[in-house]
Formats: structure tokens, sequence, C-alpha cells
């Protein structure tokens, strides 16, 4: 008989994972909100169908899970928790690509009361990051060295031939989350000192970094680095940074935007009309809209004429009469929808994506630099590089969990060989590789 999965969500990552699961020859049913797209995913495969599925529908939730053998959560992440109560109740193993929230953590005894496996954070990032970093700090731990520097990057982009705006970027997953991100905080370790960085300073701190066979790359910080020394068994780290790969002047402009307010999300503004640029004048800069927007940018952030962050703005269309692309929302949403318009995929494109992993590791007789690099594209007219490397481990995990190769019960994350290696190899027959290079 079949094993059954159900899988909540139909988003934008969800195409490989339907495709492998099928491939394989599971019965899968994607349980959507919007059933037509659900119903998309579904058309190729006689093994997988859709069913409507509205969030807030406990009793929905209930018998979708009931009726699984295993489920998995890419629902918003704040419901994972509740899912995950409903695998517990009826003995069902899980998985999600999210982060393990501290509700999620405080399941743990009970998913092994239930002798089940709620299987976390088995995407990109997190995912394919812990997985690459982990083999490298056990390897290094068997050989009797320690771990003293790792700084981690990971940066989803438009492939070479497809960076075809000023911008550099193009949105390959939600804008509006990529946007919200702009106004985080982060920590991180270096040399023994831990820095603080204020949201509204993010995209000050940045450096550049080559990546072999990729390119030249600005990396600014993300979140909260110290909380990975605890979890990755680094006793004897000085240097503890995961950082965020743009292109090349992707970080000066977006910092003027986070001086301007454009992140924001607090004040909501209603029956929106005009131009952009008369939104930026009266609801950012709370002046007349008569006055020369370029004119006060550069006289506010002292940027010459002939900035490129001026240019860029030019081609957003802050300084002409291009009109506010929504009648309602907040800074944020107004640049998410203009965003949007202009830097979505075309039809046929690619995207890239960049996880590049750099170590010293000390040994009783010596000091060596090892890096750790994953460089995927995506398929031309087919699944996007984010798409694939954010389901398809997902997806590998759920195999390898019904398969009975994963026999852990409990809440996990892929930090351990028993899941990491066999996730690992698979990817590698995927064409998903990760190169390591010792020096």
């Amino acid at each position: 008989m079949k094993k059954k999965i159900t899988i909540f969500g139909a988003g934008l990552v969800v195409k490989p994972m339907v495709d492998y699961l099928a491939k394989h020859g599971y019965e899968v049913v994607i349980a959507s909100r919007t059933l037509s797209k659900g119903e998309k995913l579904a058309a190729p495969h006689p093994n997988v169908s859709a069913r409507q599925f509205l969030l807030g529908d406990d009793q929905a939730m209930e018998n979708f899970v009931k009726d699984s053998d295993l489920v998995v959560s890419l629902l918003p992440a704040h419901l994972h928790v509740e899912v995950a109560k409903k695998c517990i109740k009826f003995k069902k193993n899980m998985v999600t690509t999210s982060y393990i929230s501290p509700a999620m953590r405080a399941l743990d005894s009970d998913a092994k009361n239930a002798g089940i496996i709620i299987l976390n954070e088995i995407g990109v990032d997190p995912g394919i990051d812990h997985m690459s970093a982990m083999k490298i700090f056990h390897k290094v731990k068997n050989e009797d060295g320690k771990i003293v520097s790792f700084m981690s990057y990971c940066g989803g982009l438009p492939a070479p031939e497809a960076n075809t705006n000023p911008l550099g970027y193009k949105f390959s997953w939600a804008p509006k989350g990529v946007l919200k991100a702009a106004g985080n905080g982060a920590r991180f370790m270096k040399d023994g000192e831990i820095i603080e960085v204020e949201g509204k300073n993010l995209f000050k701190n940045y450096w550049l970094v080559d990546v072999e066979n990729a390119a030249t790359f600005e990396a600014y910080p993300n979140r909260d680095s110290l909380s990975y020394i605890d979890l990755y068994g680094l006793k004897h780290v000085k240097t503890m940074y995961r950082g965020t790969f743009r292109n090349v002047s992707h970080c000066d402009t977006w910092y003027i935007m986070s001086q301007m307010g454009l992140y924001k999300e607090d004040e909501i503004f209603d029956n929106l009309e005009g131009t952009v640029k008369d939104f930026i004048l009266t609801k950012m800069f709370k002046t007349e809209k008569d006055k020369c927007l370029k004119m006060l940018l550069m006289e506010k952030y002292n940027l010459p004429e002939e900035s490129v962050i001026l240019k860029k703005f030019e081609w957003l269309g802050f300084f002409d009469n291009t009109p506010i692309p929504i009648k309602k929302g907040g800074a944020v949403d107004v640049l998410t929808a203009i965003m949007l318009d202009k830097m979505s995929y075309e039809k046929g494109e690619r995207d890239l994506l960049v996880l590049h992993h750099q170590f010293i590791a000390e040994y009783p007789d010596k000091t060596q630099k090892i890096t750790s690099t994953m460089i995927d594209y995506g398929i031309p007219n087919g699944d996007t590089s984010m798409a694939r490397t954010v389901s398809l481990p997902a997806a590998i995990g759920v195999r390898m969990i019904l398969e009975e190769k994963i026999n852990l019960t409990g809440v996990y994350m892929p930090t351990i060989p028993e899941i990491y290696e066999p996730v690992l190899e698979e990817l590698e027959n995927l064409d998903i590789k990760v190169i390591e290079r010792f020096y």
C-alpha cells in the first residue's frame, strides 16, 4: 500500500518536492487555500491530488493529518506548531523547512512520547547550510582539530545573464519577506569581539567576498549568529558570522532606502493616490509634494548628482510620474509592489543560489583553511534554484523517514550524521553539489 503524504501549502517552492515524491511512488495530497495552485502542481502526476484547505479550519487540518502517513507543513511559520500538535495527537511524522521556534522546541518530549520525528530546518538556509557545515565540523573534531573561525554566507540572486536591472536583484520568493528582513538587526563575533548591529545600520556593515567559480559579492550580517555557537558545538570559536550575499553596490542603495523609511510597515495609509514621488515626499519626509525629491535626497544623504544610488531610484520610478501601485498599505507595501513589477524574473530566466562557508581549523601541528561551497542555477523554463534547494532537501527527508533510513523521535534539525549524510548524498544525485576545498 502506498504511503500517503499531505503537503500543506502550494507556494513558490513546492513544485520540485511534489515532482520528487510523485516520482518515488508516494500518494501526495496538496492542501492549499487556492485550489487552482494545488491542481496545477498535481496535474502531471496520477498519484497526486489537490484539495482546498482554508487557514483556521481546525477540523479540516485534523482530518488531513489523521489521513496521512507523514505531513509536510509549508504554511506560514507561525502555523507549524498547530500542525505539529495534530501530528503528535495522531502519531504522524512531520517535516518543515522553517526555523525551530521555542514553541516547537517545547514539543520535543511530546514527539518522543508519540514515537514521531518532527524534522525542521531542512531547506537551503536553514538546511543545506547546517548539513554542509556539520559535515566539516565533525570531520575536524574526528581528526583532533578545533574550529576557531566560521563564516557562512548564502544568497539567492539572478544568474549573470539574467542580471538585467540596475539593482542587481530579482525576487525568487516572497518580496515582502525580503524587504521586511532588511530592517532586522544583527549580532556576530569577530576575533573574540561581539558586534551588535542596529537594524537601521544593517547595510552599513558589509564587506566583499570572493567565491571561486561564482563572483565577488557583498555580504552583510544575517540576524543573530551567536546562537549558532552552541547549536554547532563550537566551544573554541573566536569568529562566528552568518551573512547574506548580494551583488556589488546593493548595500549602499538599500541603506539609503532604510534611512528613507521604506521598509516600515507600522503606519498604514488608506486611499493612496498620486505618484510614488508624491508618496515619498508627503508620507516619508512629511514635506510638500512640489519639492524636488532628487535634490532633497542629494542634500539629506550627501549624494552627488551622478550617484549610482540616484540612478537606481530613477529607474524605480521615484522621480517621474510613476503612479503609486497600491491603494492601501505601509511604505514596505508600496516598495514591494514597485519592485515586484520591475524586478521579477522573465520567462526562461535562471536564478542563482550561492552558499559559501569559510572555516579555520586548528590542529596540534597545523592551522588549516577550509571552504565548502554550493553554486546552483535554476533550470531555464523549469524550476528555480530557490525552489529546488529549499524543497528537495525536505522531500529527501520525507523519503528517508518513510523508508526508515532516519529512525529518530523528537524535534530535530539536520545537524547529525544520521540525517545529513543520506540527504547530502541524494542531493548530489540531483546535481545539487557542495564542493569542499582544503588549503
